[in-house]
């Protein structure tokens, strides 16, 4: 058997929460002696590991007693349940982050936000890309550019370059995005067509991509600055270094692109 403070090292656990899980039922030790000492067996070791599994899941300690018992079957679904809640909390925060970074942004003023992003007018040639359009949730975005890179595989088709997401709605909605995701390929087939080279106001965000609106205040502010150019179609987020090529969130590199054309009443 182990004494609680080596239950603790083993379990990476301090032993006052030990002796709270003891306390509210949810993992006593195998022997308690006269003078107060718990004892534990190694065996509880894996159940402890569960225990903190569950509760990093977000499942509140007074639950996690009845889903221990549970077969794996029963257990997934459970866990399901959470991962949709645990979705539904993310999106709710990540409306919270955007408000913050708006109040951010007014209370830095303008000047503050110019001088972290430059934007520029710049040529970019045509590109070849296989697509997927769906009208999602903030929150799926993630799942659908699982899909598109699965179909991508599926239809034999070669990536050449980066993935990027088209805005094609009228009105942007966080809880109803019209977007096309899109991912350059080499060979033409179903769902492949070609974009069109053209001149865009770009900038280039780094960082997770809950600070992206800062980025697009910034061009928002450009355009609101001159008039020698006007947006003439979708805007495009281009995932120049993507989750899968850093190592956190901080590197994360994101263009932001509008097609622009010229207005003809420059100064």
């Amino acid at each position: 058997m182990l004494t609680i403070g080596e239950f603790s090292k083993r379990g990476k656990i301090s032993p006052r929460m030990l002796r709270h899980y003891d306390a509210i039922g949810l993992l006593h030790p195998v022997y308690t002696a006269d003078n107060g000492y718990r004892y534990y067996d190694p065996a509880q070791l894996s159940i402890l590991k569960q225990i903190e599994t569950l509760k990093g899941y977000g499942f509140p300690l007074k639950e996690i007693g009845t889903l221990l018992p549970l077969s794996e079957e029963e257990m997934g679904m459970r866990l399901h349940a959470r991962r949709l809640d645990a979705y539904g909390e993310l999106n709710e925060l990540r409306k919270k982050l955007r408000q913050m970074e708006a109040d951010i942004a007014e209370m830095e003023g303008t000047g503050i936000l110019m001088e972290k992003y430059h934007v520029i007018v710049m040529n970019a040639p045509a590109q070849k890309v296989f697509c997927l359009r769906r009208v999602i949730n903030v929150s799926e975005t993630h799942s659908l550019f699982a899909e598109l890179l699965k179909e991508m595989e599926g239809q034999g088709l070669t990536r050449t370059g980066t993935t990027q997401q088209m805005y094609l709605g009228e009105q942007f909605s966080y809880d109803a995005m019209d977007v096309e995701a899109q991912v350059e390929v080499l060979e033409d087939g179903p769902g492949v067509k070609t974009l069109p080279a053209g001149m865009f106001a770009a900038v280039t965000h780094v960082g997770p991509y809950e600070t992206l609106q800062s980025a697009y205040e910034a061009v928002q502010k450009w355009f609101d600055a001159q008039n020698e150019y006007e947006i003439c179609g979708p805007s495009i987020e281009r995932y120049i270094k993507d989750e899968n090529m850093v190592k956190s969130p901080e590197e994360l590199e994101t263009g932001i692109l509008f097609p622009v054309r010229k207005t003809g009443k420059a100064d």
